[in-house]
This record gives structure tokens, C-alpha cells and sequence, in this order.
């Protein structure tokens, strides 16, 4: 068939690796969206664009010569006042998980725009001295940006799934998701704890953000391009979990990558979006 071509051994494996480098971002992306959707009960749209705004303001910070991985420093508190900031209002105001929703798109628009108006809708390339760094191992090429975004997805979601496991912090979140009146009675302070996590999702966004500016050309536009693919990833990995988006976006990776290998690039989101419609139809009902 036109179209489809049988790719070399190693144009294959450089593909699958290319895939789990981009799956390793989509996993980081969707971590925190996963543990607000499954811990805190709110879709939060909002982490896309926070994502993209720490990607600018890591853009900018470099420009002006900082290292981009020191922006981390300035970026990760930044957002984790401003998603504790985002969560009280929308407990202030007990916003539903559906209404979260459509407010954390609204928000997205805002972000967009902002981003838009201080950079322009131009797209935008991080220079960096990571950028064209790479080492080959055999005939495979490791670019150096896209192996620290998955060192530190691998990184932060073992982390983040040690901490939910074996800390006192951790099982008080699970425990208040499950059933908040009791975890209350137990004297788990559910308000403070919403805060504290809905804090460390929006940094882990921005952490994101910043590998997206290492790895990827920028535009405020294409924030809503990476929605369907870490929704599938989040979805396939499970809701509240620390390593499944990791898993799952390794996994929606490679397809896609694969994908591009044998037929064309225009073909790798019909592998997300159709990994998504399965789950939504099929996964199991609670």
C-alpha cells in the first residue's frame, strides 16, 4: 500500500526512543493533572496552560542568560502559589468537578492570551546550551534535553508515588479522597492538604514547561494540541496515580512514534485519540 513503508532496524529503534523520550513528557504533563482529577476531584485545564507559561517564562529567563534548568528555582515556587492560589478560589466558591472544568478552560483562554500579548503568537525556540548536546550509544542518538526530561520524570514520579506510599502526608491525601468526613474525624486537616497538593500539581506543570521549552518549538496556540494526548495518558495510567501516566504516556510514545515511522506523521494523534475513545468506552464503570 502507498503510504506504508517497512523502516530500517535502527530509523526503528531510534523512533522507539524518541518515543519514550516524548512519552516521558507526556507522563510529566500529566502527573498532576492525574492527581488533581483523582485526589482532589477537579479537572483542571488549567495545568496546560500553566505548563506553556512556565515554557515562556523559562524562554525569557534564558534569554536573559540564565541556565534553563535554573529557572526551576524561580518558576516551580512561582506556580505552586499560584495553583494554591487557583484551588482556594474554586473551594472558596465549592466549584463542582464539571464546573472546574469549564472554568479551568476559560482560564486557559485568559493564559493564552496573556502569553500572546507579552510574546507575541510567533513561535518561539529556546538557544540553549542543551539544545544541541547529544551522545550516541551504538547507533542510537540521545539528545541531551530530551534525556533530562525523562531523568526527571522518572525522577519526580517515583518520588511523588514514594510519597503518597510511605508518608504520613501522603496517606492522609489518599485517605481524605476516599472518604473526607472520616479522614476529618481523624483530625486530617482537608482544606490545608488540598492546598499543599494542588500546589505541587501546578509546580510539576511548570516543571513540565520547562522540558517543553528544552525539547520544542513554542506557540501559545498549541497548548490545546497536548490536551487530548496526556488526557489519554492520565486516563490509561489511572486517576490519583503517581507512575501510571508515566507508563502510559511511554506507551502512547512509542506508538506514535512508531506510527510516524511506518506511515506518515500526519497519522500519530489518530493513536491517542483513539487509546482515548477505547478507555472512555470500555474502562470499567465505578
Amino acid at each position: 500500500m502507498s503510504g506504508f513503508t517497512l523502516p530500517s532496524l535502527s530509523l526503528l529503534s531510534q523512533s522507539v526512543l524518541s518515543g519514550i523520550f516524548v512519552g516521558a513528557l507526556y507522563g510529566l504533563m500529566g502527573l498532576g493533572l492525574s492527581l488533581s482529577w483523582g485526589l482532589l476531584r477537579l479537572i483542571n485545564l488549567a495545568h496546560f496552560a500553566f505548563a506553556f507559561l512556565a515554557a515562556y517564562l523559562c524562554y525569557q529567563l534564558a534569554t536573559m542568560g540564565m541556565d534553563p534548568l535554573l529557572t526551576l528555582a524561580i518558576i516551580v515556587p512561582f506556580f505552586f502559589v499560584l495553583g494554591a492560589a487557583l484551588h482556594w478560589v474554586m473551594a472558596r466558591f465549592a466549584v463542582t468537578p464539571f464546573n472546574s472544568l469549564l472554568l479551568t478552560f476559560g482560564l486557559m483562554g485568559i493564559v493564552e492570551s496573556i502569553i500572546q500579548s507579552i510574546w507575541t503568537a510567533d513561535f518561539r525556540k529556546l538557544e540553549s546550551s542543551y539544545a544541541q548536546q547529544k551522545f550516541k550509544i551504538g547507533e542510537l542518538f540521545v539528545p541531551v534535553p530530551e534525556l533530562i526530561t525523562l531523568l526527571l520524570a522518572i525522577g519526580i514520579a517515583f518520588g511523588v508515588w514514594g510519597a503518597l506510599r510511605f508518608t504520613d502526608l501522603g496517606k492522609a491525601m489518599r485517605a481524605a479522597a476516599q472518604d473526607a468526613p472520616v479522614a476529618a474525624a481523624f483530625g486530617v486537616n482537608e482544606k490545608a492538604l488540598g492546598l499543599l497538593l494542588a500546589g505541587t500539581c501546578s509546580a510539576l506543570a511548570s516543571v513540565a514547561g520547562v522540558c517543553l521549552a528544552l525539547s520544542f518549538t513554542l506557540a501559545p496556540s498549541q497548548m490545546y494540541a497536548w490536551v487530548g494526548v496526556v488526557f489519554a495518558a492520565v486516563m490509561l495510567g489511572g486517576l490519583g496515580s503517581a507512575l501510571g501516566p508515566l507508563v502510559a504516556g511511554t506507551l502512547i510514545g512509542v506508538s506514535e512514534a512508531v506510527t510516524m515511522a511506518v506511515t506518515a506523521p500526519s497519522w500519530a494523534p489518530i493513536v491517542s485519540f483513539t487509546l482515548l475513545i477505547f478507555i472512555l468506552l470500555f474502562r470499567p464503570r465505578t
